[in-house]
Protein backbone atom coordinates (compact mmCIF):
# COMPACT_ATOMS: atom_id res chain seq x y z
CA UNK A 1 0.00 0.00 0.00
CA UNK A 2 2.85 2.35 0.90
CA UNK A 3 4.52 1.55 -2.46
CA UNK A 4 1.27 2.28 -4.30
CA UNK A 5 1.00 5.67 -2.61
CA UNK A 6 4.59 6.49 -3.52
CA UNK A 7 3.99 5.53 -7.16
CA UNK A 8 0.75 7.55 -7.28
CA UNK A 9 2.50 10.59 -5.81
CA UNK A 10 5.37 10.26 -8.27
CA UNK A 11 2.97 9.99 -11.19
CA UNK A 12 1.13 13.08 -9.92
CA UNK A 13 4.37 15.05 -9.85
CA UNK A 14 5.25 13.88 -13.36
CA UNK A 15 1.82 14.92 -14.61
CA UNK A 16 2.22 18.38 -13.10
CA UNK A 17 5.67 18.73 -14.63
CA UNK A 18 4.41 17.62 -18.03
CA UNK A 19 1.35 19.91 -18.04
CA UNK A 20 2.02 23.12 -19.99
CA UNK A 21 1.78 26.43 -18.18
CA UNK A 22 -1.45 28.30 -18.85
CA UNK A 23 -0.77 30.22 -22.06
CA UNK A 24 -1.41 33.94 -22.26
CA UNK A 25 -3.38 35.26 -25.23
CA UNK A 26 -1.34 37.25 -27.71
CA UNK A 27 -2.70 40.25 -29.57
CA UNK A 28 -0.98 42.23 -32.30
CA UNK A 29 -1.28 45.99 -31.91
CA UNK A 30 -0.24 48.65 -34.46
CA UNK A 31 0.24 52.12 -32.97
CA UNK A 32 0.53 55.29 -35.03
CA UNK A 33 3.01 57.74 -33.46
CA UNK A 34 3.85 55.10 -30.89
CA UNK A 35 6.03 57.38 -28.74
CA UNK A 36 3.29 59.95 -28.05
CA UNK A 37 2.18 60.00 -24.40
CA UNK A 38 -1.47 59.34 -25.26
CA UNK A 39 -0.45 56.21 -27.18
CA UNK A 40 1.48 54.73 -24.25
CA UNK A 41 -1.16 52.58 -22.48
CA UNK A 42 -0.23 49.43 -24.47
CA UNK A 43 3.55 49.82 -24.18
CA UNK A 44 3.94 51.29 -20.70
CA UNK A 45 1.08 49.12 -19.47
CA UNK A 46 2.81 46.00 -20.75
CA UNK A 47 6.14 47.08 -19.22
CA UNK A 48 4.36 47.57 -15.89
CA UNK A 49 2.80 44.10 -16.02
CA UNK A 50 -0.79 45.32 -16.35
CA UNK A 51 -1.60 43.37 -19.52
CA UNK A 52 0.07 40.24 -18.13
CA UNK A 53 -2.24 40.50 -15.13
CA UNK A 54 -5.14 40.27 -17.59
CA UNK A 55 -3.64 37.21 -19.29
CA UNK A 56 -2.35 39.05 -22.35
CA UNK A 57 0.92 39.49 -24.20
CA UNK A 58 0.96 42.32 -26.73
CA UNK A 59 3.06 42.42 -29.87
CA UNK A 60 3.15 46.21 -30.36
CA UNK A 61 4.62 47.80 -33.49
CA UNK A 62 4.80 51.46 -34.46
CA UNK A 63 3.58 52.95 -37.73
CA UNK A 64 4.04 56.31 -39.43
CA UNK A 65 0.40 57.25 -38.91
CA UNK A 66 -3.24 56.40 -39.46
CA UNK A 67 -2.91 55.29 -43.08
CA UNK A 68 -0.41 52.54 -42.22
CA UNK A 69 -2.30 51.57 -39.07
CA UNK A 70 -5.65 51.23 -40.84
CA UNK A 71 -4.07 49.09 -43.56
CA UNK A 72 -2.44 46.82 -40.96
CA UNK A 73 -5.79 46.25 -39.24
CA UNK A 74 -7.71 45.81 -42.51
CA UNK A 75 -5.23 43.16 -43.68
CA UNK A 76 -5.37 41.34 -40.35
CA UNK A 77 -1.64 41.73 -39.71
CA UNK A 78 -2.73 43.64 -36.59
CA UNK A 79 -5.75 42.83 -34.45
CA UNK A 80 -5.97 46.34 -32.96
CA UNK A 81 -4.76 49.74 -34.10
CA UNK A 82 -4.28 52.95 -32.14
CA UNK A 83 -3.73 56.65 -32.74
CA UNK A 84 -6.07 56.64 -35.75
CA UNK A 85 -8.06 59.67 -36.88
CA UNK A 86 -11.80 59.10 -36.45
CA UNK A 87 -12.69 60.65 -39.82
CA UNK A 88 -10.28 58.33 -41.62
CA UNK A 89 -11.83 55.31 -39.90
CA UNK A 90 -15.32 56.42 -40.95
CA UNK A 91 -14.13 56.78 -44.53
CA UNK A 92 -12.58 53.30 -44.61
CA UNK A 93 -15.61 51.74 -42.92
CA UNK A 94 -18.00 53.43 -45.39
CA UNK A 95 -16.08 51.75 -48.23
CA UNK A 96 -16.51 48.32 -46.67
CA UNK A 97 -13.24 47.95 -44.75
CA UNK A 98 -13.44 45.21 -42.05
CA UNK A 99 -12.70 47.54 -39.14
CA UNK A 100 -14.67 48.76 -36.14
CA UNK A 101 -14.07 51.46 -33.51
CA UNK A 102 -13.15 49.70 -30.28
CA UNK A 103 -12.85 52.81 -28.12
CA UNK A 104 -12.13 56.54 -28.12
CA UNK A 105 -8.40 57.21 -27.65
CA UNK A 106 -8.10 61.00 -27.60
CA UNK A 107 -10.69 63.75 -27.27
CA UNK A 108 -9.91 67.25 -28.51
CA UNK A 109 -7.09 68.49 -30.72
CA UNK A 110 -5.00 70.60 -28.35
CA UNK A 111 -2.13 68.13 -28.33
CA UNK A 112 -1.16 68.60 -31.97
CA UNK A 113 0.72 71.71 -33.01
CA UNK A 114 2.23 73.22 -36.15
CA UNK A 115 5.56 75.04 -36.15
CA UNK A 116 8.14 76.82 -38.28
CA UNK A 117 11.87 77.40 -38.07
CA UNK A 118 12.73 80.21 -35.69
CA UNK A 119 13.85 82.50 -38.53
CA UNK A 120 10.73 81.92 -40.67
CA UNK A 121 8.68 84.93 -41.73
CA UNK A 122 5.51 82.97 -40.96
CA UNK A 123 4.01 83.97 -37.61
CA UNK A 124 0.54 82.45 -38.01
CA UNK A 125 -1.53 80.56 -40.56
CA UNK A 126 -2.68 83.94 -41.91
CA UNK A 127 0.81 84.41 -43.34
CA UNK A 128 0.59 81.20 -45.40
CA UNK A 129 0.20 81.42 -49.19
CA UNK A 130 -0.79 78.79 -51.77
CA UNK A 131 2.94 78.07 -52.15
CA UNK A 132 3.43 77.46 -48.41
CA UNK A 133 3.71 73.77 -47.58
CA UNK A 134 2.06 72.50 -44.38
CA UNK A 135 2.68 69.02 -43.02
CA UNK A 136 0.45 66.23 -41.77
CA UNK A 137 1.36 62.60 -41.07
CA UNK A 138 -0.61 60.30 -43.39
CA UNK A 139 -3.96 60.30 -45.15
CA UNK A 140 -6.84 59.66 -42.76
CA UNK A 141 -4.92 60.77 -39.68
CA UNK A 142 -6.15 63.35 -37.19
CA UNK A 143 -3.34 65.68 -38.31
CA UNK A 144 -4.68 65.30 -41.88
CA UNK A 145 -8.17 66.11 -40.61
CA UNK A 146 -6.94 69.23 -38.81
CA UNK A 147 -4.92 70.50 -41.77
CA UNK A 148 -8.00 70.14 -43.99
CA UNK A 149 -9.93 72.08 -41.35
CA UNK A 150 -7.23 74.78 -41.29
CA UNK A 151 -7.95 75.42 -44.96
CA UNK A 152 -11.72 74.89 -44.99
CA UNK A 153 -12.66 76.49 -41.64
CA UNK A 154 -9.88 78.98 -40.98
CA UNK A 155 -9.16 79.92 -44.57
CA UNK A 156 -5.47 78.99 -44.49
CA UNK A 157 -4.03 78.94 -47.99
CA UNK A 158 -1.20 76.46 -47.40
CA UNK A 159 -0.59 73.33 -49.48
CA UNK A 160 -0.96 70.08 -47.43
CA UNK A 161 1.90 67.57 -47.68
CA UNK A 162 2.14 64.14 -46.03
CA UNK A 163 5.47 63.91 -44.19
CA UNK A 164 5.08 60.92 -41.88
CA UNK A 165 6.02 61.09 -38.20
CA UNK A 166 7.39 64.02 -36.18
CA UNK A 167 11.12 63.13 -36.55
CA UNK A 168 10.96 62.98 -40.35
CA UNK A 169 8.84 66.15 -40.38
CA UNK A 170 11.35 68.07 -38.25
CA UNK A 171 14.15 67.07 -40.61
CA UNK A 172 12.08 68.31 -43.56
CA UNK A 173 11.36 71.64 -41.84
CA UNK A 174 14.94 72.28 -40.70
CA UNK A 175 16.26 71.45 -44.19
CA UNK A 176 13.77 73.81 -45.85
CA UNK A 177 11.76 71.12 -47.65
CA UNK A 178 8.60 71.94 -45.65
CA UNK A 179 7.53 75.40 -44.44
CA UNK A 180 5.18 74.42 -41.59
CA UNK A 181 5.76 71.17 -39.73
CA UNK A 182 3.51 69.23 -37.39
CA UNK A 183 4.26 67.47 -34.11
CA UNK A 184 2.75 66.12 -30.92
CA UNK A 185 4.42 66.66 -27.56
CA UNK A 186 6.75 65.76 -26.03
CA UNK A 187 8.38 65.75 -29.45
CA UNK A 188 9.72 69.20 -30.32
CA UNK A 189 9.41 70.72 -26.84
CA UNK A 190 13.19 70.65 -26.44
CA UNK A 191 13.64 72.46 -29.77
CA UNK A 192 11.02 75.04 -28.78
CA UNK A 193 12.79 75.64 -25.48
CA UNK A 194 16.11 76.03 -27.31
CA UNK A 195 14.58 78.57 -29.70
CA UNK A 196 15.04 76.46 -32.83
CA UNK A 197 11.35 76.33 -33.79
CA UNK A 198 8.19 78.35 -33.04
CA UNK A 199 4.56 77.21 -32.73
CA UNK A 200 2.27 79.00 -35.20
CA UNK A 201 -0.93 76.96 -34.80
CA UNK A 202 -2.55 74.29 -32.65
CA UNK A 203 -5.27 71.80 -33.41
CA UNK A 204 -7.49 73.53 -30.86
CA UNK A 205 -7.57 76.57 -33.16
CA UNK A 206 -10.28 74.70 -35.13
CA UNK A 207 -13.54 75.35 -33.22
CA UNK A 208 -15.49 72.36 -34.51
CA UNK A 209 -12.90 69.81 -33.34
CA UNK A 210 -12.24 71.00 -29.79
CA UNK A 211 -14.74 68.76 -28.01
CA UNK A 212 -14.70 65.79 -30.36
CA UNK A 213 -13.11 62.40 -30.10
CA UNK A 214 -10.54 62.77 -32.85
CA UNK A 215 -8.47 59.58 -32.45
CA UNK A 216 -9.69 56.08 -31.75
CA UNK A 217 -8.68 52.49 -31.18
CA UNK A 218 -9.78 50.27 -34.05
CA UNK A 219 -10.16 46.50 -34.29
CA UNK A 220 -10.32 44.05 -37.16
CA UNK A 221 -13.94 42.89 -37.37
CA UNK A 222 -13.01 39.22 -37.80
CA UNK A 223 -10.60 39.39 -34.85
CA UNK A 224 -13.41 40.91 -32.78
CA UNK A 225 -15.46 37.77 -33.49
CA UNK A 226 -12.76 35.14 -33.05
CA UNK A 227 -10.79 36.80 -30.24
CA UNK A 228 -13.57 38.70 -28.55
CA UNK A 229 -12.89 37.57 -25.00
CA UNK A 230 -9.19 38.49 -25.25
CA UNK A 231 -10.03 41.85 -26.83
CA UNK A 232 -12.46 42.64 -24.02
CA UNK A 233 -9.64 41.92 -21.57
CA UNK A 234 -7.42 44.18 -23.65
CA UNK A 235 -9.86 47.03 -23.07
CA UNK A 236 -9.93 46.36 -19.33
CA UNK A 237 -6.13 46.44 -19.22
CA UNK A 238 -5.92 49.48 -21.53
CA UNK A 239 -8.20 51.50 -19.26
CA UNK A 240 -6.32 50.37 -16.17
CA UNK A 241 -3.02 51.36 -17.80
CA UNK A 242 -4.33 54.81 -18.81
CA UNK A 243 -5.53 55.45 -15.23
CA UNK A 244 -2.21 54.22 -13.81
CA UNK A 245 -0.23 56.58 -16.06
CA UNK A 246 -1.78 59.59 -14.30
CA UNK A 247 -1.54 58.43 -10.68
CA UNK A 248 1.75 56.56 -10.37
CA UNK A 249 4.95 58.67 -10.68
CA UNK A 250 6.72 55.53 -11.87
CA UNK A 251 4.84 55.76 -15.18
CA UNK A 252 6.30 59.10 -16.18
CA UNK A 253 9.71 58.02 -14.91
CA UNK A 254 9.57 54.99 -17.20
CA UNK A 255 8.45 57.25 -20.05
CA UNK A 256 11.31 59.65 -19.29
CA UNK A 257 13.86 56.85 -19.65
CA UNK A 258 12.21 55.69 -22.87
CA UNK A 259 12.14 59.16 -24.43
CA UNK A 260 15.45 60.35 -22.93
CA UNK A 261 13.74 63.55 -21.78
CA UNK A 262 13.58 65.08 -18.28
CA UNK A 263 10.59 64.28 -16.09
CA UNK A 264 9.74 67.94 -15.49
CA UNK A 265 9.48 68.61 -19.25
CA UNK A 266 7.19 65.61 -19.68
CA UNK A 267 5.00 66.68 -16.75
CA UNK A 268 4.68 70.11 -18.35
CA UNK A 269 3.64 68.46 -21.60
CA UNK A 270 0.98 66.37 -19.83
CA UNK A 271 -0.47 69.36 -18.01
CA UNK A 272 -0.57 71.61 -21.08
CA UNK A 273 -1.33 69.20 -23.91
CA UNK A 274 -2.64 65.90 -22.53
CA UNK A 275 -4.72 66.22 -19.33
CA UNK A 276 -6.22 62.94 -18.22
CA UNK A 277 -9.73 63.73 -19.53
CA UNK A 278 -8.39 63.71 -23.08
CA UNK A 279 -7.61 59.97 -22.79
CA UNK A 280 -11.16 58.96 -21.83
CA UNK A 281 -12.15 55.73 -23.56
CA UNK A 282 -15.78 55.29 -22.48
CA UNK A 283 -17.85 57.29 -24.98
CA UNK A 284 -17.33 58.84 -28.41
CA UNK A 285 -17.58 62.58 -27.74
CA UNK A 286 -19.72 64.65 -30.15
CA UNK A 287 -20.40 61.79 -32.56
CA UNK A 288 -22.90 63.84 -34.57
CA UNK A 289 -20.36 66.62 -34.98
CA UNK A 290 -17.67 64.15 -36.00
CA UNK A 291 -19.89 62.69 -38.74
CA UNK A 292 -20.90 66.17 -39.89
CA UNK A 293 -17.28 67.31 -40.05
CA UNK A 294 -16.19 64.13 -41.83
CA UNK A 295 -18.69 65.01 -44.57
CA UNK A 296 -17.74 68.68 -44.59
CA UNK A 297 -14.04 67.85 -44.81
CA UNK A 298 -14.68 65.39 -47.66
CA UNK A 299 -13.78 62.24 -45.71
CA UNK A 300 -17.35 61.00 -46.27
CA UNK A 301 -19.61 61.48 -49.28
CA UNK A 302 -22.68 61.42 -47.03
CA UNK A 303 -23.39 60.93 -43.31
CA UNK A 304 -23.26 57.41 -41.89
CA UNK A 305 -26.70 56.08 -41.02
CA UNK A 306 -27.78 55.19 -37.50
CA UNK A 307 -27.46 51.50 -38.42
CA UNK A 308 -23.95 52.01 -39.78
CA UNK A 309 -22.87 53.85 -36.64
CA UNK A 310 -24.28 51.08 -34.46
CA UNK A 311 -22.19 48.59 -36.43
CA UNK A 312 -19.09 50.81 -36.44
CA UNK A 313 -19.02 51.62 -32.72
CA UNK A 314 -18.16 48.55 -30.64
CA UNK A 315 -17.16 50.33 -27.41
CA UNK A 316 -17.41 47.96 -24.43
CA UNK A 317 -18.74 49.45 -21.19
CA UNK A 318 -16.23 49.95 -18.41
CA UNK A 319 -16.40 47.29 -15.72
CA UNK A 320 -17.51 48.71 -12.38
Amino acid sequence: MRNFKRIAAALGLLACAAAPALAEDQLKVAMGQINNWENQPPTLGQDAGIFKKHGLVLDVVGTQGAGETIQAVISGSADIGGGVGAAGVMRAFSKGAPIRILAPAFTGTGDLYWYVKADSKINSLKDATPETSIAYSTNGSSSNNIVVAFTSELGAKAKPVATGGPPATLTAVMSGQIDIGWAAPPFGLKEIKEGKIRIVARGSDVPSLRGQTVRVLIVNSEALKTKREAIMRFMEAYREAADWMYVDPKAIEMYSVKMKLPVDLLKQSMDEFQPKATLQSDAFADLDGAVRDAVGLKFLDKPLTKEQLTELLQIPPRKK
